[in-house]
């Protein structure tokens, strides 16, 4: 497809009290809606709406693309703020900022990637994420369908367990083989818009929980410029962007999903606190545990956050045995944290929280955030750590 080139465009800068401030009005419309987009297993249209209205889409878009060059930092916030509201909502907004952290960072410079951007940011395009295949198990580092070339540019048939929110999305970024030849590692990352591929369904999304994200599978069937097939390996996009980013802003919307709890599960305790003469209800012990687990998640995260922006502009930093173990850990740790903070949330509760009515309610956030260590599997990551540890010295000294 042809994109315009026009003349740069400059975005408005922003602060992250202003992003935050924009987030919470957002967050407000997605709560609203939040048991609706559960019970009936649909897209929270509503909130993506609110976010195209306060151009949340397009905020981490370079500010000379029309974007206003959002740091992680303040993205995490995003998602920690959307994910008290509604975890569907939460997960759309971090794929799709990862999406565009891949693309701002490996593509940025290139004409037609930079019209992406600007498109992203004037229009508040929606970018979905294909990385799952239907024969690969999950894993994302290695694919079975291939670019193919031909007169006309690029073809990609792609058959995919789930593509999040694909329907919905203005646009998808995929990864492929490199070619028809090449190995099932040797991959690349592919950007099309919603004019250059048709998706035809293969499988539903009928789910415990997290069941906004509408994430069913799908045959991609698409062809663009070979110009839309981004440069960089993918095994560096992976290790430099998406994983960091994705791990970090995950983990912000499932940190949100917990706070969600553990506010229901303080609101709970001061209730029958004040109904028992101030005498803490049994519950209580569970109620302090919720508390120390959201805490030790939001430790992690900010720890995460410092070591990511340290890294950020130095290749060799990011893609450091160090710095992977401890970015690749952050979603596993984060991920059970979450869980376990919302089951204590429940406990607390007891049986008002285990109804999926009333106002303490924990239901919809323990069935959400049982998603965390399956999406991704935490078993496939640590799996994949050992392997990629077993050659590296272990340190010798806490100095090391």
């Amino acid at each position: 497809m042809t994109i315009q080139q026009g003349a740069t465009t400059i975005g408005p800068v922003t602060t992250a009290a202003d992003l935050q401030m924009r987030a919470q009005a957002v967050a407000a419309i997605a709560a609203a809606h939040a048991d609706s987009v559960d019970s009936e297993g649909r897209f929270p249209s509503e909130a993506r709406e609110a976010m195209r209205t306060h151009r949340l889409l397009g905020a981490a878009i370079p500010i000379e693309l029309g974007g206003e060059g959002a740091s992680i930092r303040a993205l995490a916030d995003v998602c920690y703020t959307l994910g008290r509201a509604c975890a569907s909502t939460a997960m759309i907004f971090a794929m799709h900022q990862t999406k565009v952290a891949c693309l701002v960072r490996h593509g940025r410079g290139e004409p037609w990637q930079d019209g992406v951007m600007r498109r992203i940011a004037h229009d508040q395009l929606l970018m979905a994420s294909s990385t799952t295949e239907g024969n690969n198990g999950g894993n994302v580092r290695a694919s079975v369908a291939a670019v193919e070339v031909d007169d006309a540019g690029v073809r990609l048939d792609r058959a995919a367990t789930v593509i999040s929110y694909g329907a919905e999305a203005d646009g998808v970024v995929t990864v492929a083989r490199r070619a028809v030849d090449a190995a099932s590692s040797d991959q690349v990352l592919c950007v099309f818009l919603k004019e250059d591929y048709t998706l035809e369904r293969l499988s539903g999304w009928e789910t415990l929980g997290m069941r906004g994200t509408c994430s069913s599978g799908f045959r991609l069937l698409a062809h663009g410029g070979g110009e839309q097939v981004l440069k960089a390996r993918y095994a560096e996009i992976h290790g430099q962007t998406m994983t960091p980013v994705s791990h970090i802003l995950w983990s912000s919307a499932w940190t949100g999903i917990a706070a969600a709890a553990v506010e229901k599960a303080q609101a709970f305790t001061r209730t029958a606190m004040r109904g028992a003469g101030g005498v803490a209800p049994p519950g209580a012990v569970h109620y302090g545990r919720a508390v120390s687990g959201l805490k030790q998640a939001r430790a992690l995260i900010g720890q995460s956050l410092d070591r990511y922006e340290a890294a950020s502009g130095d290749p060799a930093a990011l893609s450091a045995m160090d710095f992977q173990t401890a970015i690749t850990m952050l979603k596993v740790e984060v991920s059970e944290l979450a869980v376990t903070t919302v089951m204590s949330a429940m406990r607390a509760n007891g049986l008002a929280g285990y109804r999926q009515d009333g106002a303490f309610t924990v239901g919809r956030h323990l069935r959400d955030v049982l998603s965390a260590p399956i999406m991704i599997h935490n078993d496939r990551i640590v799996a994949n750590l050992v392997t990629a540890t077993l050659m590296a010295p272990v340190a010798a000294s806490l100095r090391d």
